[in-house]
């Protein structure tokens, strides 16, 4: 092309990671995105992307083999120096193309332990990190054993799938195997898991040089999976600083890194803490930044932006400064509304700092150097959302939007 910038190709087949875009732009590399046909008219950052590429899809899911040949062929003219997922769905593409064009970064094997739950289980297992039960959906005599040991109730999950999408929870042993059973040949995708009541957090983190240069907790005020499939009011929060659990939570994320063999790039890592014995047990980790806005609610915290931290670490070329985080306190609210076009205007306090702009949903983020402020705010607006805006809508199998 007969150009000194580096170029970075951004897969993506759902629409984020503008300010990823932005700051490889502002890095001084030339962008280039690859993303789903079916987001053609997508309000892309186009200023700080050099050429989109559109690759036929349905319901945002690709075939493997169109993704190599239009890449490779790309490649003819285009030297690709980074290539990066920015979805959760692309960490394994792109696993997949750094392999076959031998682009250096994160290859097949550790992409699996950051997108495939019984491989990130199984790794955490074999280094003593605590998970809950589980077994894979394969041989039915050691699911039988495991069902004899292990009592309900259990979570039936696809592997390789988000959230909470596809997952089932089951009571009895004999409604568990019909579900088994109704999945046919797709059985082996799944895991069973032990159902541990409990709180769930999240630890959100920047890796360089397999080392954490920054790490945030936060807690989810109902779980993920009890918001997706009974319908609740989304709402998480930082946790307070230096406390125990806090730092048993930094801990254990810090295991998990380690244990997956992330080097550098970004994390989102679920744990639960069990009401039965108190013990924190990790739920599942992801190579990208979290999704539901919660990289805008840890902007707001600590002024940390993830996605911009991302990117810097993949275009700086001398060693990355991780950034100073200030000490505040954030949380977020994010609902399916009744109407089109909610109107939030009425939430007026001077803690508001974002509110979400997108039909049929409510948001707003929160900040404050007072967590309690943060605490009374969303308690009192979670209470005001399902007066003003609350809807539901049954949860998909499979992701399509």
């Amino acid at each position: 092309m007969g150009t000194s910038k580096k170029t970075i190709l951004c897969i993506s087949s759902y629409e984020k990671g503008f300010d990823f875009i932005r700051q490889c732009r502002d890095a001084g590399w030339r962008v280039l995105l690859l993303t789903s046909q079916s987001l053609s008219d997508a309000d892309w950052p186009k200023d700080s992307i050099d050429e989109i590429f559109y690759i036929p899809d349905v319901n945002k899911e690709w075939k493997m083999q169109d993704v190599i040949y239009s890449v490779s062929y790309l490649c003819r003219t285009e030297k690709i120096d980074k290539l990066v997922a920015l979805d959760d769905f692309d960490v394994e593409k792109a696993a997949t193309l750094r392999e076959h064009l031998r682009i250096p970064g994160m290859g097949e094997t550790t992409a699996r332990y950051f997108r495939d739950k019984l491989a990130m289980r199984k790794k955490a297992e074999e280094d003593k990190i605590p998970v809950p039960p589980f077994v894979h959906v394969l041989n039915h005599d050691i699911i039988n054993e495991y069902m004899d040991r292990v009592r309900p109730p259990y979570v039936l999950k696809p592997r390789s799938q988000a959230g909470a999408i596809g997952i089932k929870k089951v009571f009895r042993k004999e409604d568990l195997w019909d579900e088994i059973n109704n999945l046919h040949d797709r059985q082996s995708y799944y895991l069973v898991e032990k159902f541990l009541p409990g709180n769930i957090y999240h630890v959100d983190s920047i890796i360089y040089n397999d080392n954490i240069e920054f790490a945030v907790a936060s807690q989810y005020a109902k779980p993920p999976m009890e918001v997706a499939h009974e319908g609740r009011v989304f709402c998480t929060s930082t946790m307070v600083k230096g406390t125990k659990d806090e730092k048993q939570l930094l801990a254990l994320n810090k295991k998990v890194m380690k244990s997956m063999g992330l080097k550098h790039g970004v994390s989102h890592t679920e744990f639960i803490r069990s009401e039965e014995d108190g013990k924190f047990y990790f739920l599942e980790t992801s190579a990208r930044v979290g999704g539901a806005n919660i990289a805008d609610m840890i902007a707001a915290g600590t002024g940390v932006n993830l996605w911009r931290e991302w990117a810097k670490l993949e275009t700086t070329p001398k060693k990355y400064e991780p950034p100073v985080a200030k000490k505040g306190y954030a949380g977020i609210l994010i609902s399916l509304a009744k109407q089109e076009f909610p109107d939030t205007a009425a939430y007026n306090d001077k803690e508001i700092v974002w509110r979400m702009h997108k039909k049929y949903h409510a948001g707003l983020i929160v900040a404050s150097n007072d967590k309690k402020r943060v605490d009374e705010l969303l308690e009192s607006y979670t209470f005001r959302f399902y007066e003003d805006f609350f809807a539901t809508h049954p949860i998909r199998d499979k992701a399509t939007d």
